[in-house]
């Protein structure tokens, strides 16, 4: 036997209809099977059509009855005969694993242009800390340098303890910013981990 089950309402795509009702026909031990997005009359649709003996094609009526994914918004559910031929059910799953290729590829494009961003603003901070270092360095190589002078060493100390307090803050604070962008990037890369696990899994 043979259905087609027409599903409509103003918010049945997008909410995982289709991977739920795969996932029933799997179930059941559905051979051949299939489900798609449509729009019927300017309305959401989903369409599904499935081969099985009356027993399991009964039970997956009532289950397109009673369950529908949590977000959705459905206004009607039908069911028709159907008489033509229906393709394998790995076909359909064949489909949606190139659909979601075809959402991840753009993000997983879009997370490394912004990791290559991240990385150019790295570099350009630890090419600034590098700077800081070295003009403290010169600081202390000029005052190192310096004659002692009894009556400037008070002023001089506090103007080396001044200039080191100040390039020790910009340094900290350059590390803090060097160490979260760190933080970032891990948390980017296990993201995109993630992503490419979903998408070529």
């Amino acid at each position: 036997m043979k259905l087609k089950i027409i599903i409509t309402g103003d918010k049945v795509h997008g909410v995982g209809y289709r991977v739920m009702l795969v996932n029933k026909a799997l179930s059941l031990g559905i051979n051949n099977f299939n489900v798609f997005n449509t729009f019927l009359q300017g309305n959401q649709a989903v369409f599904a059509i499935i081969e099985g003996d009356e027993d399991v094609l009964g039970e997956f009526k009532d289950y397109v009855n009673n369950v529908k994914p949590e977000e959705a918004g459905v206004d009607n559910i039908s069911f028709e005969d159907y008489r033509n031929a229906i393709p394998p059910i790995e076909r359909v799953m064949q489909a949606f694993q190139m659909e979601q290729w075809g959402k991840g590829i753009p993000i997983l494009l879009k997370m490394l242009e912004k990791q290559d961003g991240m990385l150019e603003k790295q570099d350009k901070m630890l090419e600034k800390q590098d700077s800081v270092i070295e003009r403290q360095d010169i600081t202390i190589g000029i005052l190192k340098g310096v004659k002692e002078d009894t009556t400037h060493i008070p002023a001089m100390k506090e103007d080396t303890s001044e200039i080191k307090s100040n390039t020790r803050e910009i340094v900290d604070k350059l590390q803090n910013k060097y160490e979260e962008m760190s933080r970032e990037i891990t948390q980017m890369k296990i993201t995109l981990a993630r992503i490419e696990a979903k998408v070529f899994s």
